[in-house]
């Protein structure tokens, strides 16, 4: 299962570390399935560190309605350049926000904190061109 992150600067396309974090990877496609994400934006873009979306108010401080559990324990819980985590407020506190990592420099603090869930394989030089605001068109889920 892959999925296609549609942005106005291109398409980012996403494999889904489906063994270490299947709570993860459910919540993010059904959510997607289900238009969830369309027209949302990446509200927070911090050079070197991550482009985060998923929020459906802009703010950063919302989400679906519920919280799932963290998954910390796989063998892909690296956060390198493209990786694709769960945003949260804390220990099982994730919802639908995300982030995409920029590149490793800053992010090896996050290992284990947060859920890496997936890895962008196509487009991934878009990360280092979405700026905060850009709009996710949708995000089509290819089982």
């Amino acid at each position: 299962m892959i999925a296609e992150i549609h942005t106005e600067k291109g398409i980012m396309k996403v494999e889904f570390f489906e063994e270490d974090a299947p709570i993860a990877v459910k919540n993010f496609t059904d959510l997607a399935k289900k238009g969830f994400y369309d027209g949302l934006t990446f509200h927070r873009v911090i050079p070197n560190f991550v482009v985060q979306g998923g929020c459906p108010n802009g703010t950063g401080a919302g989400g679906p309605g519920y919280q799932i559990d963290c998954e910390l324990d796989g063998e892909n819980q690296f956060h390198d350049k493209g990786v694709l985590s769960m945003a949260h407020a804390g220990r099982n506190t994730g919802g639908s926000q995300f982030f995409l990592c920029h590149s490793r420099d800053n992010t090896a603090h996050l290992d284990r904190n947060h859920t890496c869930f997936g890895r962008v394989f196509e487009g991934l030089e878009l990360i280092d061109e979405i700026a905060q605001g850009d709009v996710m068109n949708k995000i089509v889920v290819i089982d």
